[in-house]
């Protein structure tokens, strides 16, 4: 098979490009890597130094293809099928970068400093940065909020590499701070996104390694899948 993806089910990062590899029915192959294990850590790190998942390599193009964004650009220039994720039209490929950008750096960044601080040891963690990160995040959900008053997706009709980026984020934001009240409109689109099959399949393979989340126990009410 020409394409392996180094990843973990359970990382926020890797279901983003899963999403969008389930969404064309692309074939490759998982490796998962594990990064407490030492021989599955230098496998990841022989391939890429700076030892983050997930990684895409093409070995019929002979290419190692780091970060999500990146990954997704180069499946639909190489790898394109029946869902569009970057849309053709120029201007409109730059809003959805730019949702897609948004997704990854204030909703996944500030969520994954408060799962990190989660596990610092004892004396080390950083209150007033997870302050600083609920703040974000809040300021995030408010944003998402108004701009999904009227849309079904990111971009409006059309599934795209921003929602590829919106679900992982959005659902594990839900686990540390849930969101439903304040905010109806995020929380109905997070619905529609956890009701895409290719979403269903990813947190369905995620599922037996759920309990390894450090926040799972602070929203006990909310489920992979009902």
């Amino acid at each position: 098979m020409s394409l392996k993806l180094f990843m973990h089910p359970l990382a926020s990062f890797c279901h983003k490009v899963l999403i969008a590899l389930y969404e064309n029915d692309t074939p490759f192959e998982p490796v998962i890597i594990d990064l407490g294990d030492a021989e599955s850590r230098a496998r990841l790190a022989d391939i890429w130094p700076i030892c983050q998942f997930p990684v895409l390599v093409d070995e019929a193009r002979d290419r190692t293809v780091p970060e999500t964004s990146i990954i997704i650009e180069y499946l639909a220039q190489h790898y394109p099928g029946r869902s569009h994720l970057i849309p053709s039209d120029a201007d409109l490929a730059r809003q959805t970068r730019l949702r897609d950008r948004f997704f990854d750096l204030h909703v996944q960044v500030p969520m994954q400093k408060i799962v990190g601080d989660r596990l610092r040891p004892a004396g080390k963690h950083d209150p007033f940065g997870v302050e600083q990160a609920r703040a974000s995040l809040n300021t995030a959900l408010a944003m998402i909020d108004r701009d999904m008053q009227s849309k079904t997706w990111a971009m409006g009709d059309d599934f795209s590499m921003a929602d590829c980026a919106a679900t992982p984020a959005l659902f594990y934001v839900n686990k540390v701070r849930p969101f439903a009240a304040d905010f109806s409109n995020a929380a109905a689109y997070l619905d529609r996104l956890l009701a895409r099959a290719s979403v269903v399949r990813t947190l369905v393979e995620a599922q037996p390694y759920m309990h390894f989340f450090p926040e799972a126990d602070l929203n006990p009410d909310v489920h992979i899948l009902d």
